[in-house]
């Protein structure tokens, strides 16, 4: 992907319709600095707009809700693409989910291919939960359909 694009090309949203590891990039308001954070509760919506799960109580929350422009780092079809967006907080509380967590819409404005130039990404960044596994595979559902619910 050489051009800059505005919304999702067709891998990258396929991709997005399970579960994902990618990296969130928000400005921290004390410190006015960037942050990152490995998010996995996230799909595509449709081309142009990304939906994610944060705990409510997050300073992730309170950073894009100050400023909500962000960043996704995702990995995928060979590379690593920088996804930029305005967040807006959908719901502070997803219903059906043990726990307070908020739903977060992404709408695309551009995505770049951030791949240092000369190299492909081999192998895509793996991740395994720690936890029980059918309590992280019932979680997940819970969270995923709750998301796809919310308005």
């Amino acid at each position: 992907m050489a051009e800059t694009l505005t919304a999702l090309p067709e891998t990258l949203f396929n991709q997005l319709q399970k579960e994902s590891f990618v990296l969130l990039h928000t400005i921290d308001t004390e410190s006015g600095s960037p942050t990152s954070s490995a998010i996995s509760w996230i799909y595509a919506v449709d081309p142009g707009r990304l939906r994610f799960a944060l705990d409510g109580r997050s300073r992730l929350i309170h950073n894009l809700k100050a400023r909500p422009e962000v960043s996704i780092t995702l990995f995928g079809g060979g590379s690593v693409h920088a996804v930029y967006g305005s967040a807006k907080v959908l719901t502070d509380k997803l219903e059906g989910v043990p726990f307070a967590l908020a739903c977060v819409d992404l709408e695309v404005n551009t995505v770049r291919d951030a791949m240092f130039y000369g190299a492909r990404l081999s192998v895509q960044p793996e991740y395994q939960k720690t936890y029980d596994k059918r309590a992280a595979d019932r979680l997940d559902g819970q969270v995923f359909d709750a998301m796809k619910k919310a308005q």
